[in-house]
């Protein structure tokens, strides 16, 4: 069991938790928005059926509950790592493609990856308050590889999965934040990273 945390890391990390969710709220709202946009844009039907797209983490977990804190922002910063990539991808083909012929889309998509990189950030200092060390934090500016080269269609029906799957990332993230910023029965403390179920 984890030593006891102190009343002002605990107060520290719910206001983290707090901003946070607050963070992820308005960016499931905008990537909302800009998947209507993107959709209406790319000429796609909203119910179009994507397959998993390579390198789009998945929100969904089996067994969320039995998650450590850790693991829950170590994966949650995983995921929005790889977004920022992905977002940059999209953002640089949205301008090959389109050019300035639709900068509402361009500058909506670069809202979002800038929302993206804030809440990234905020993962990391969550995890630094807890005394982890920031997983690749130093090859990470590299990024992960480019992918293939894909058609045009095949593009636009990645950004809709990337869009979409972002999104159910913005509703697990508050959810894992939640979980993390609960107090704890025993103690009316909020329970240590590595502690919380």
């Amino acid at each position: 069991m984890a030593a006891a945390e102190s009343p002002s890391a605990a107060l520290r990390r719910r206001d983290l938790c707090s901003r946070g969710i607050r963070l992820a709220g308005k960016m499931r709202a905008d990537v909302a928005d800009l998947l209507d946009a993107y959709v209406e844009q790319q000429g796609l039907d909203a119910s179009a059926s994507v397959a998993a797209v390579e390198g789009v983490p998945l929100a969904a977990v089996e067994r969320w509950d039995e998650q450590t804190g850790t693991q829950r922002l170590l994966e949650n910063l995983a995921a929005y790592r790889a977004f920022r990539a992905l977002l940059a991808q999209m953002l640089e083909e949205q301008r090959e493609q389109l050019g300035e012929a639709d900068a509402g889309l361009g500058r909506a998509l670069a809202a979002v990856l800038l929302q993206v990189s804030a809440f990234a950030y905020h993962l990391e200092e969550l995890l630094r308050l807890e005394s982890r060390g920031i997983p690749g934090e130093e090859e990470e500016e590299d990024g992960p590889p480019p992918p293939p080269r894909l058609s045009l269609f095949e593009q636009k029906l990645r950004g809709l999965g990337v869009l979409r799957e972002l999104a159910q990332w913005a509703v697990r993230s508050v959810r894992d934040l939640r979980q993390l910023a609960k107090p704890s029965p025993a103690t009316g403390a909020a329970p240590g990273l590595a502690e919380s179920p």
